[in-house]
């Protein structure tokens, strides 16, 4: 049978575009469709973006941190419109690099949703349909947004990065990674944030030690974190929300010392189920991401779906039905973009070099962007004391920069051990910069080095990093 294309890749995030272009270079034929803007969810509205704010946001303390380091300096208001338009541009360019590396790369570009019709047909909204010999579903996740009434008032992490104006106050509804990061980015950047997580601690995953000292740095920053919380009501907010939110505060000069941000009808009002009711300028949702399968045709295809919309793969990515394949978020297996590459890299290998290969899941090392910076490789102390007897080196410390500025925040050291064969099992780090560190920390781990490998590493001095090499006795067994 003859096709249209030897790939038809669905999705130009990461995966699908380095997919495509691997793929093109074996001499295949192949396209690529995107429906909404070349790079995914990491370039246009996750990681690079996030990231950027990251940035931004870290300069609210450096000017209190330069004048402990002699330098003179004026603090202005942090003017979101300029930033804004500066990371759009920055955006702009990469989308524009990503769409000169597929033409480049000889991969036909469609500007428009796909859809399987059936395991070689891909229909476009456009109405064109075409073949292909084999077709690879790299099409992400979205964010979800709980079924309540109210709920559409909210924003997600996609529309945070599109605001015309900063809030000057905003709820936060979760308690992972995106909930946690966007707390302290929008913290730094002068909004009053408060978070609610129904758990009963953020992070969920992570090692408890680890997650503990970064909620506890959170919180000793100014981001209002509630625990064991979760939102009960939510609406616009009325005349009459705003006067009795106002009513018994104390007063200064007439006036109440607290008063809510926004006039009668422009904010949201919001009742907690800690019985807290309280007006914010927004209510950002994070809790939460699904596969984008939905619409996708893949019942029509006869690919399997799992229970929670994600595409049920093999470990080469391929589906139930041969000539399909999926890697990325999508799959959710592990939801970190060069995974997604790892994976699309390895689908090359497998079906255009003939080299079966299978992207290796374990080990992967990770960093959360709060404010303090989360890196980790490895298994928790927790995960890790379920499995076999280990040792604990833990430390804790103020680093020398914000010790010498009179900032509170602390350093966190810790490597999990295998007492029986004494491998790093894990490394935890919360500090700035932890996920620069822990990248080259997961290579050792990676390659199996012992916690006397680290030992006989002559510390780099003075670094906070030279405390992973530095630590002799263990704080505990478990």
């Amino acid at each position: 049978m003859t096709f249209d294309y030897d790939l038809f890749v669905i999705g130009g995030g990461s995966g699908g575009v380095r997919a495509a272009r691997v793929a093109s270079a074996t001499g295949a034929k192949v396209a690529l469709a995107e429906e909404y803007r070349m790079g995914g969810t990491c370039v246009i509205r996750g990681c690079v973006p996030k990231k950027l704010m990251v940035f931004a946001s870290g300069y609210s303390e450096m000017f209190d941190d330069a004048r402990a380091y002699g330098w003179d300096v004026t603090e202005g208001p942090f003017n979101w419109p300029r930033f804004r338009v500066h990371m759009h541009k920055e955006l702009d360019r990469l989308e524009g690099i990503y769409r000169k590396l597929l033409d480049g790369s000889n991969v036909e570009i469609f500007d428009a949703r796909a859809s399987l019709k059936d395991p070689h047909t891909v229909i476009l909204s456009t109405g064109q349909e075409v073949s292909a010999k084999h077709i690879l579903v790299a099409t992400g996740g979205r964010p979800v947004v709980p079924e309540m009434p109210g709920s559409e008032l909210g924003i997600t992490s996609n529309e945070i990065f599109l605001l015309d104006e900063m809030p000057k106050s905003i709820l936060i509804i979760g308690g992972g990674y995106i909930a946690s990061e966007f707390a302290g980015i929008l913290n730094g950047l002068g909004v009053e944030v408060t978070q609610f997580y129904r758990g009963a601690q953020i992070l969920r995953g992570f090692d408890d030690e680890a997650r503990g000292l970064v909620a506890e740095g959170m919180r000793a920053k100014g981001v209002d974190l509630h625990l064991g919380t979760n939102i009960v009501e939510m609406r616009a907010a009325t005349k009459d929300d705003l006067k009795g939110l106002t009513e018994g505060v104390p007063m200064e000069d007439g006036h109440p010392a607290v008063v809510p941000h926004k006039s009668a009808g422009h904010g949201i009002w919001v009742k907690a189920t800690n019985g807290t009711e309280k007006v914010y300028d927004q209510v950002m949702f994070a809790t939460g991401r699904a596969p984008n399968t939905d619409g996708m045709g893949l019942e029509d295809a006869g690919v399997t779906v799992g229970r929670r919309a994600e595409i049920v793969v093999d470990e080469y990515s391929q589906t139930n039905i041969p000539s399909v394949y999926a890697i990325g978020d999508v799959t959710n297996r592990v939801q970190l973009t060069p995974v997604a590459i790892r994976e699309g890299m390895a689908f090359v290998e497998t079906v255009f070099k003939g080299n079966p290969t299978a992207v290796d899941h374990e080990l992967i090392p990770s960093a959360v962007f709060t404010q303090p910076e989360l890196g980790t490789v490895g298994l928790t102390e927790e995960q890790a004391r379920d499995i076999e007897p280990v040792e604990i080196y833990c430390t804790s410390f103020k680093p020398m920069n914000h010790a010498f500025a009179g900032r509170d925040d602390r350093v966190l050291m810790k490597l999990v051990v295998s007492k029986a064969t004494r491998k790093i099992l894990g490394c935890h780090i919360v500090a700035d910069h932890a996920g620069e560190m822990i990248q080259l920390v997961g290579i050792a781990v990676k390659m199996g080095a012992t916690k006397e490998d680290f030992d006989r590493t002559v510390a780099v001095h003075p670094t906070m990093a030279e405390e992973l090499v530095t630590m002799k006795e263990p704080v505990r067994s478990a």
